[in-house]
């Protein structure tokens, strides 16, 4: 196989036989018996740049929880293509999980990736793909804000908005990497696979090219495309997956750290907020800094859970086990605290809101070594000595012609 089409599919399956037969037309074969006596025409009229049956497949990932992999095995016995189906039974990361677990089972030269839902047209595959090969390029993105390209399908003026601020705030935080894209969040993009470390990303939520982008050097270039209104379906876009694709932005930019930082900064100030109110109604400065540790340990924790550790919550310690070592930690850390906050206040003279805050700060280092080294340390997978496991033993891989 020279290019594989990688479908990423969720409750589909209305969508799966009119998408499997427009990407046999874009590559010129019949839906016949796969073989065609006429020259094959391309999506401008020309010869299909990739156009032969024996070329191009089709890989379906699918997550359902419908008939949708039904509909792709009926489907399947009757295309003049190859048709294979991936069906996740314990989905992980998303949309863009199952681009990866897709790009992983690739075995062509070239994979194009797209929605199953027919917003993006089939009919620009081969030309993704001319484009890579002419132009010597390791991926190539549809963009929806190039040339002739349109945002058209967009469901209202509120999401044409937020895609295009969604699109112009990950240019601006990588301005070096998306020098060359205008529309980073699109799901349609073509890709030379041996050129992509897929050991590096760390699949989330729906932005997977942005993903790919951020953490690999690639030569990047655009086709414009207009993008068609839904076939079947609807829209899965929320507010949660907006507040994901912050989340992911601030972990390819910052890093773990930085959002441990961020936490612990925001932890910083209550604790600074809480202190200064009790001491500002006459409570004890050391009675307030014990009632102020108490409430943001207990804050930090679960905003570490949500924000910093999430993809290590399963890989060890229970969620009790994790507060208890969390929290025995940051309240030695404040029982060693204290005393030194006590000193300092009372041979320098200094204010205690100020002291609490330069000790806060000292403290950031030690609590992140140990949450990560100690609460949230992933398990080893290393195998046992003499076993090896067998390769896709993880994985539900089902071909289906």
């Amino acid at each position: 196989m020279t290019v594989t089409v990688v479908v990423p599919t969720f409750n589909e399956g209305p969508n799966v036989r009119a998408l499997t037969e427009r990407l046999c037309a874009a590559f010129g074969v019949l839906p016949d018996d796969g073989r065609s006596s006429a020259v094959p025409s391309g999506p401008e009229g020309g010869p299909a740049p990739v156009g032969a049956p024996d070329l191009v497949e089709i890989l379906f990932v699918d997550d359902s929880t419908d008939d949708t992999p039904e509909r792709i095995r009926e489907v399947a016995a009757t295309a003049p293509v190859p048709v294979r189906l991936l069906h996740r039974e314990q989905p992980q990361g998303g949309l863009s999980g199952a681009v990866v677990a897709g790009l992983r089972t690739v075995t062509s030269e070239w994979a194009v990736v797209m929605d199953g839902d027919l917003q993006h047209p089939p009919e620009l595959v081969p030309a993704l793909v001319t484009r890579g090969r002419e132009s010597g390029l390791d991926l190539v993105v549809a963009s929806r804000y190039t040339g002739d390209g349109d945002a058209g399908g967009l469901d209202g003026w509120w999401r044409h908005g937020v895609s295009i601020a969604s699109a112009l705030l990950a240019r601006s935080m990588f301005p070096t990497r998306l020098r060359n894209v205008t529309d980073p969040l699109t799901g349609f993009f073509a890709a030379r696979v041996e050129r992509l470390d897929l050991d590096a990303l760390h699949p989330r939520g729906f932005k997977i090219l942005l993903e790919i982008l951020a953490r690999n050097r690639l030569a990047v270039g655009e086709e414009p495309f207009v993008f068609g209104e839904r076939y079947a379906g609807h829209s899965k876009a929320t507010l949660r997956t907006g507040l994901r694709y912050l989340e992911q932005l601030a972990a390819l930019r910052f890093g773990r750290m930085s959002r441990f930082a961020i936490i612990g900064g925001f932890g910083a100030v209550l604790n600074v907020l809480i202190l200064w109110a009790l001491t500002g109604v006459g409570m004890h400065y050391v009675a307030g800094a014990v009632i102020s540790a108490v409430v943001t340990i207990v804050t930090n924790f679960l905003l570490q859970e949500r924000f910093v550790f999430r993809d290590l919550r399963n890989e060890g310690r229970s969620v009790w086990s994790r507060f208890a070592h969390s929290f025995a930690f940051n309240g030695t850390e404040a029982v060693i605290r204290l005393p030194v906050l006590w000193w300092l206040v009372e041979h320098t003279g200094m204010w205690p809101v100020l002291v609490q805050a330069i000790t806060l700060i000292v403290a950031f280092l030690l609590r992140f070594v140990f949450h990560v080294q100690v609460v949230y340390r992933p398990r080893r997978t290393q195998p046992t000595i003499g076993v090896t496991p067998p390769v896709g033993a993880d994985r539900a891989d089902e071909r289906v012609q």
